[in-house]
This record gives C-alpha cells, structure tokens and sequence, in this order.
C-alpha cells in the first residue's frame, strides 16, 4: 500500500463507527457513514492523486472498482480507473432505461387503461361482457377503478349481463425478466410485469399489496391488506407475546401462490410491520379489485356471469379510459426511489412501441440501439433487463458517463436530470435514494446521481459541480466487494469533486 503520510493522509484507513442501517421501501439499502475520508486530504493534490488516495481503501482489497470522471461541457474525460472495465451497473441501468424511453416516446408520452363493452345497455342492465384492458400503466391504482365503475354507474347500469373480462394483451406473458432470483420475486423488488397492474399507493410499486402487521387482541396479530382484496390470502402464524419482548415478523408470499404467510412474534407494545408484497398474476389481482369496485357502486353480475381473462373484440364499444401522468412524472418514482417495475414496464413498452412486441427481448433492442446512438460503444455492453435486478448487466463506468454527457445535448435532459436523486435533501420525492447521504456542503442539494445495489455490487453516477463552478459527470462502480458498505467510498469521492478546485 502506498505510503500517504506525507500528505497528512495517515488516518485515512481508521474507520470510525458506522451508524445503523436502515432500509426503506423501495429503495436499496444503504450504510449511512460518519467517517469522513476526504478529512485529511492535502487541497493542493491534482485531482486524480485525491481520487487515487480514496481507491487505496483497505475494503477495496480484491474488489474492482471502475471510476470515471467527465468534464460536462465539453464530455473530456479527466480521471479514469478500470473505466474500460465491464461492471455490474445495478440500478445504474436504470439510466441507461430513462434515457431510451425519453428518447423513444417522449417527455409527455401517457399509458392508458380502457375499459370496453361489445353489448349494450337495456335498461339498468348492460347486455355483453365488460372488458378492462389494460396498456402497461404502472401507476393504475384503486381509486381509478372506482372511478371506472362510477361512470359506468352513472351511465345508469346496475347489472351485468355477461362477464367481467381482463384483457393483458398488450405485452407478452412473461412475467419476470430471465435473471431475476428466485428470493427477489416475493417482494416489491422483484414483482411480475402485466399489462394490466395495479399499485397499491403512490410509490406505484405496481403489482404489490401493502401487508400491514400490528398488534391484535387475540392470541395472533392483526394484519390489514391494502387494498382489500380476497386474490391474496393471508396465512397469519403470527403470535402475540408480552409486552417488551422482541417483535420478530416477517412476511413473506408462498412461491408460485398468492399465499402471503405472517410469521413471528408481535408484542403488545410492538410498532407496526409493513411490507409491500408482490402478486402471483397481476392480471387477477386487477380484476378481482375491479370487480369489487363495481360491487361498491351498485353494479353486479346477473345470472352465471364470471370473471376471467381474456381480449377485447375488435368492434368492441370504448365506455371509459384513463391516462397515467406524463413519463417526465413518472420517472420521479423510477429515479428517485429505484423503482424496478418502472425499468421493466418501460422495456417492454419501447418494444411494443418501435417494433409491435411487448417483450424484453424487443425492448432490449430499441434501448441498445438507443443508448449507441447517445454515444455508447455497444460491443462493450451487456443488457439483460431494464431495472439492473441481474448480476449479466454489464457496462463500464466510462459509457456511463459517455451516456450522462451526450444526454445534455437532448431536449428531454431537464426531465432527466431533474428525476435524479438530490443529495442530502430530506424530502423523500427529491432526494430520493440519496437524502441520507452527502447531507453537507459541498455536497447537499450539489449531487445529483443515481444509486445502485445489489449483492456485492454498489453503484453511483451521475453529475456534480465543483468549488469553482465546472459541472463533472462521474460514475464510480463497486463490483465484488465483502468489506464493509462502499457508499463512504463513493461519499468520499463525490465530495473531493464537488470541494475541488481547477486551475
């Protein structure tokens, strides 16, 4: 190891106390450090001497770390470490997925949901099935099927003569992207991507239920799903134990089930536990809340009528649609809180767009040969989905920042840019992923870049502006690491950027 003690850089390897974890709700986890290691670095270093000082970290030891800097305005790149290196992105490929799907639909692009007939209405009653198709909306929540069902309520139909149909159509039937473990699918971070979808709250985590566990008063604890719906069933074996005791739920669907088992012991003076769990076929999961939502307005079946899947007629009659918010909206979710659906619904929605097939495969197309005309070198990458849930995404953290430059020039960027995670700022929809990280000057409200994780994988890109005012684009990829968190690493780095000074 180098010998830094001449730069005043000998406590550089002291690691303080780490504060405690914590995870937030789709988001990745992180450590938040209180150890500094830009504290004791000499000002006066060139830039890349300070930003070698950083890599010589003892949990960098038989890891790769590929690090690359940019200058904004004219995309030279100042500092390079493995950047030519192929890395596992994580949810850095999220970028790469934002930046196509602006590029291929557009700022202000919309999905729709729609709802169909091809019968008509006698009387109170509506003499045909009813369709609901669904076009890839991940935001599609509870509150716009009632509003489905109270037009169609104020259309004067109390009955339904014929069955209650869902039609997923417009993406293919592959549900999970090829790499995904099986340990992620259970939860938000892995959940199955319909056409048809349904969030639960405005995270828009599409395809999950909210599982609530909270103290009961019996001898199990009381636990509320939302929203309600009888496609999920809740296997509680939860028990409750006194007061002061430890709480020791987990909740977790059975696999290739709808059963959501609650598991552990809940104290009388326990906090509540909560969990966003995903669903078997969302496709189900929409129609069985929609048709509860037509139960609620007065609407129901009459005679044998049932509900299944299935495809909207051609000369089907359109009753009611609904369109989502604008991409440039939704991606605040995606960026700021790493939503993974986001990334895969978007996949597939650019290769239903551009080449007529809701697939991976079709999506991966449009995005590789997006991003290669944003400046990337596509022989040295490797997409596999668009949420950077696979450990077989690879990219080098200098077509990172090649992409990060290139995308200025577009008339989408301030949409791009302003969905990005902004370090230190607490507010939840603008710092995102990083409002626990950089809370001080020179980095709060300075830092503005994507965070990835996955096991042995940490990731951060994006752009900052130095001390004397030169906008930097960096990416900094941790991959194969066992020591410790990387986020100080990566701190440390972003830091020396932001307080640097060019001659």
């Amino acid at each position: 190891m180098r010998n830094v003690t001449k730069v005043g850089f000998l406590s550089l390897f002291i690691l303080s106390l780490l504060s405690l974890l914590y995870v937030d709700k789709g988001e990745e986890l992180f450590v938040v450090a209180s150890e500094d290691l830009t504290s004791e670095i000499n000002e006066s270093l060139p830039l890349d001497e300070k930003l070698n000082l950083v890599l010589e970290d003892e949990r960098l030891d038989g890891a790769i770390t590929g690090v690359s800097v940019r200058k904004a305005d004219t995309g030279e790149e100042i500092y390079s470490n493995n950047g030519d290196i192929r890395l596992h992105p994580a949810s850095n490929m999220k970028l790469l997925t934002a930046a196509a799907a602006l590029d291929t639909l557009g700022s202000n692009y919309q999905f729709s949901t729609e709802v169909y007939t091809d019968g008509q209405v006698v009387g109170e009653v509506l003499q045909g099935n009813l369709y609901i198709k669904g076009k890839g909306d991940p935001s599609l929540l509870k509150a716009d099927l009632d509003q489905f069902a109270s037009v169609l309520k104020d259309k004067g139909i109390t009955k339904l003569h014929g069955n209650l149909i869902a039609d997923d159509t417009w993406y293919d039937d592959v549900r999970l992207s090829q790499d995904l473990n099986w340990s992620d699918e259970p939860f938000h971070t892995g959940a199955q991507v319909s056409a048809l979808t349904l969030s639960p709250d405005h995270d828009y985590d599409a395809g999950t239920v909210i599982v609530e566990v909270m103290p009961g008063k019996g001898e199990k604890a009381k636990v509320k799903v939302t929203p309600e719906t009888d496609y999920v069933t809740i296997v509680n074996q939860s028990k409750m134990v006194a007061k002061g005791e430890a709480k020791t739920i987990s909740i977790e669907r059975e696999h290739g089930t709808n059963n959501i088992i609650v598991e552990g012991n809940m104290p009388t003076d326990g906090s509540n536990s909560k969990s966003w769990a995903a669903v078997w076929e969302p496709t189900g999961y929409v129609l069985d809340v929609f048709q509860k939502s037509l139960e609620q307005n007065g609407i129901t079946f009459a005679g044998n009528g049932k509900a299944e899947t299935g495809k909207v007629p051609d000369d089907a009659t359109l009753l009611v649609q609904k369109e989502s918010m604008p991409l440039k909206d939704l991606l605040i979710p995606f960026l700021k809180l790493s939503n993974n659906g986001h990334g895969e619904v978007l996949t597939k929605e650019m290769g239903m767009v551009v080449e007529g097939e809701g697939s991976w495969d079709a999506g991966l197309d449009v995005m590789k040969n997006v991003i290669a005309n944003l400046g990337v070198n596509e022989e040295t990458i490797l997409l596999r989905d668009g949420s950077g849930m696979s450990h077989k995404n690879y990219i080098p953290a200098s077509e990172l920042t090649s992409l990060l430059y290139a995308a200025q020039q577009k008339d989408w960027y301030a949409d791009f840019e302003y969905a990005l995670p902004v370090a230190g700022v607490s507010e939840r929809m603008v710092g995102g992923t990083l409002r626990n990280r950089m809370t001080e000057e020179p980095t709060r409200g300075n830092v503005m870049a994507k965070t990835g994780s996955l096991n042995g994988v940490n990731t951060l890109s994006g752009y900052v502006t130095s001390a004397d005012g030169e906008k930097l684009i960096f990416s900094v990829l941790n991959n194969n690491y066992i020591k410790g968190s990387m986020t100080p690493v990566q701190d440390a780095i972003a830091t020396i950027l932001a307080s640097h000074e060019f001659e």
